[in-house]
């Protein structure tokens, strides 16, 4: 099942703020990481984990429906390590 930003909205709504509010939230939670991340900079959430800005070199690849090769151009990725924390709230 997958998460999404109305489950969240939701979720702070039964803490006991409005929806408005609880909408307000969550946007200015996101676009704090988005502006993070986008200034190449990690995020580090304490219990949760870290999101990182990779560069990916340009490299070689194929288009899977056709089998042509192809050149994949430098970009950037963001990855995601979780925290001891949550690894052991996961696996137990």
């Amino acid at each position: 099942m997958a998460l999404t930003k109305n489950d969240i909205v939701a979720k702070i709504y039964q803490l006991g703020f409005t929806k408005n509010k609880s909408v307000e939230i969550v946007e200015i939670l996101l676009e704090i990481i988005k502006n993070t991340l986008k200034n190449e900079n990690d995020l580090l959430i304490s219990g949760f984990g870290k999101f990182c800005i990779k560069k990916k070199k340009q490299r070689r690849g194929r288009n899977p429906a056709t089998g042509a090769d192809l050149m994949l151009r430098e970009r950037k990725v963001v990855t995601f390590k979780c925290s001891g924390r949550l690894r052991e709230r996961i696996n137990s």
